[in-house]
């Protein structure tokens, strides 16, 4: 069943004007134009744009996305190099996965930190003991705040 250009881009979540761009950038080499001129979109079709989707959110920049691309129309010869590709962004968005649940950690201990009874209380005794003294608030919190 084809598909028109406005449909994709509802399904994805991205604007016609992107499927356009990513058309003339290459990166949808296989779409077809019905009788009108206008993109028309397959199934097949559908799972190139969500590959590109998942590359492109996952931080591949839209020029290895291209080699990608183009790697794809040589065929079975270039398999080699495409699985080296996507096994090297594997791990990149492994690191991402990593770093972002590091992080997850850190704003976790921030939310746990202030839902402590009396938190409130504590720190405003220690922003009012410092304006007191006149000092730098800031060096004498806990590293928790």
């Amino acid at each position: 069943m084809p598909y028109t250009i406005n449909e994709v881009a509802a399904k994805f979540g991205l604007s016609a004007h992107t499927l356009r761009y990513y058309d003339k950038e290459g990166l949808l080499p296989f779409i077809s134009r019905n009788s009108s001129g206008n993109r028309s979109f397959s199934d097949n079709d559908l799972d190139w744009v969500a590959l590109i989707c998942c590359l492109k959110d996952t931080g591949m920049p839209i020029k290895e996305i291209k080699k990608y691309m183009e790697w794809a129309k040589e065929g079975g010869r270039t398999i080699h190099p495409r699985k080296e590709m996507l096994t090297l962004h594997r791990q990149a968005v492994l690191k991402q996965i990593d770093d972002l649940a590091n992080h997850l950690k850190l704003i976790d201990n921030k939310i746990a930190f202030y839902e402590q009874p009396g938190i409130a209380e504590k720190l405003d005794q220690h922003f009012g003991i410092a304006e007191a003294e006149g000092r730098n608030y800031e060096s004498k919190l806990p590293s928790s705040i």
